[in-house]
């Protein structure tokens, strides 16, 4: 069957079933105020009984938890304990007369679906944590014990629906050596674990997946996203030559991932990762990051009733700070609005959230949200190379405001007696097509740029690359979007402005040559794809690139382009 590949590799083992806990609303409806109680109450044990499951599973598990695994369960006692949730549980009992069972399974499909619709991978993959906890809830509402994965032999292939968080924990990853999924995508909670765990991952196999049982002889190419049960003899060797080269070539890319990112001519780019926590950065030494281009700062702003204090943020950043080493570290003020909701904000329904109220208008309208994250950022600046840089910018009199307020925030620390850098670069994203018509005046004003390609695409063409219905014609190879990136880096370098690119499109092996050529400064990524980037700029001379570039900007059709790529790299 072909699904999706998510992590590269190629595993042949056995099939491990996990099967979903499947819940459905009842549709009882509770008669007396009495009842309301009980049912309130039965809801509050529930969540005192899931904490203290995951709590003691974090004894149990003791030194076999990584930090990434102790901070999946730390999100799912947050979210646990989150009043909005017990807020709109009870609401639903006390207004809709609905069970605690039925209130729980609305309230998680709300968050979960507002979550999964996020444009942002990291936020789009916390819906995994939130059904997981759902999850949890229900089975404790029904008295039943947590499922049991049993126990796993050597090269097991895990075959689930999805894979819960707990799953990963509970588990034991040293025996298993691929994921098969019938759903989910390329941000899914299964896709992040394969890639941060270097396991082949192939996910949205499709209902085929389900004739697999347990044992089975199984094949997974997670960079193809083929899946193959019950392979005969011819195909078990074929596939074993193939695992073979790609051990081969993940030993090549190991041995790469820490030089610089110098093409074969001389010519010097930096390649960084996008981030949204400090231990994320532990990632990014591992891959060979040599910056960090994008922190997310949304996380600390979501999963909570009030927007988080000065001081709290000082502390989120100050850590970010001390990990980087004194690598620079670009941090986005928040990018809220649009698919990023606070329910405690209280944004009003629009009709169209993508080009309404959201980002920087939010934050030049709401100085009392956008002052105090702005003085945190510049006194953790004292402790690390810190960044500013302001998301949605469509035009120059919105960064002369941006640019106020930091001025602002500079003179409130100076008068507090408050160490900050002075210095500090301020930059924009470049996402919306007029601030990349108008490169050359944004570059008076700021000091770098960095391309957002996944908005500046969708904006570009008109297409909402979460809708199915014509999400086949977003295509970062598409000429408009090509050339506006092309005119960005023109206008920038004109006035010695640096560039990089922080969108999917910097973490595309078939953009890489051509984005060279382009002659931006700095790409941006995921952790996990920075060695493939690299080896791709160290194996090939700006020469080269430039002429790619003179071919495919001669070129008018994105799959023309796209094979013409694709034949470069081969």
């Amino acid at each position: 069957m072909k699904g999706t590949g998510v992590s590269p590799g190629i595993s042949i083992g056995k099939a491990f079933i996990i099967n979903k806990f499947k819940a459905s609303v009842s549709g009882i409806k509770l008669k007396t105020e009495e009842s309301k109680i009980v049912e309130i109450r039965n809801f509050d044990n529930a969540v005192h009984a899931s904490v203290s499951e995951i709590e003691t599973m974090k004894v149990s598990k003791g030194t076999d938890l990584r930090q990434a695994d102790i901070d999946i369960l730390e999100t799912q006692i947050e979210f646990l304990n989150d009043p909005q949730i017990k807020s709109d549980v009870t609401d639903k009992i006390n207004d809709e007369d609905a069970t605690a069972w039925d209130a729980v399974i609305k309230v998680i499909e709300g968050a979960v679906k507002m979550f999964r619709e996020m444009d942002d991978e990291y936020m789009s993959a916390r819906a995994a944590d939130i059904q997981d906890v759902g999850n949890r809830i229900l089975r404790h509402l029904d008295f039943n014990e947590s499922p049991t994965t049993g126990d796993l032999c050597e090269n097991s292939i895990i075959i689930a629906d999805d894979i819960a968080p707990s799953d990963t924990i509970s588990l034991d990853i040293s025996k298993v050596t691929g994921f098969a999924t019938r759903l989910g995508g390329k941000t899914s909670h299964t896709a992040i674990i394969a890639k941060g765990k270097g396991i082949p991952a192939v996910v949205a196999c499709g209902d085929e997946l389900l004739n697999i049982r347990n044992d089975d002889i199984i094949i997974l190419d997670g960079t193809t996203g083929e899946v193959i049960a019950k392979p005969d003899q011819g195909q078990i060797d074929e596939y074993l030559h193939k695992q073979k080269l790609f051990r081969e070539k993940r030993l090549l890319l190991e041995s790469i991932k820490d030089l610089p990112s110098k093409t074969t001519d001389g010519h010097m780019v930096k390649v960084y990762a996008n981030i949204s926590a400090p231990d994320d950065l532990e990632q990014v030494y591992e891959n060979g990051g040599e910056g960090i281009g994008l922190l997310r700062t949304e996380m600390l702003f979501m999963g909570r009733d009030s927007f988080p204090s000065e001081e709290e943020q000082f502390q989120f950043y100050r850590l970010v700070a001390i990990k980087s080493k004194n690598l620079p570290v670009i941090i986005r003020t928040i990018d809220i609005g649009g698919d990023k909701q606070l329910n405690y904000f209280g944004i009003p329904v629009e009709n169209n959230p993508f080009l309404g109220y959201r980002a920087i208008r939010i934050c030049l309208d709401r100085k009392d949200i956008f002052m105090p994250q702005l003085r945190a950022i510049l006194r953790a600046s004292a402790f690390g190379t810190l960044k500013i840089m302001f998301p949605m910018i469509c035009n120059v009199d919105e960064v002369i405001q941006a640019k106020e307020c930091v001025r602002q925030a500079k003179n409130d620390l100076t008068d507090s007696g408050i160490k900050f850098d002075s210095d500090i670069e301020l930059g924009i994203m470049i996402e919306i097509p007029s601030a990349a018509l108008t490169a050359d005046i944004l570059a008076r004003e700021v000091d770098f740029f960095s391309i957002g390609t996944n908005d500046l695409c969708q904006y570009t063409m008109a297409v909402d690359r979460m809708n199915d219905s014509v999400s086949m014609l977003y295509n970062h190879f598409n000429p408009g979007v090509l050339r506006l990136i092309q005119k960005v880096i023109e206008e920038a370098h004109k006035q010695g402005k640096q560039v990089g690119m922080c969108g999917e499109m910097a973490s595309d092996p078939l953009a890489t040559l051509l984005l060279l050529g382009m002659g931006l400064d700095e790409f941006s990524m995921s952790p996990a794809s920075i060695p493939v980037i690299k080896n791709i700029i160290i194996n090939h001379t700006l020469t080269e690139a430039g002429d790619i570039l003179g071919r495919v900007m001669d070129m008018d059709n994105p799959d023309s382009i796209t094979s013409y790529l694709q034949e470069v790299l081969k």
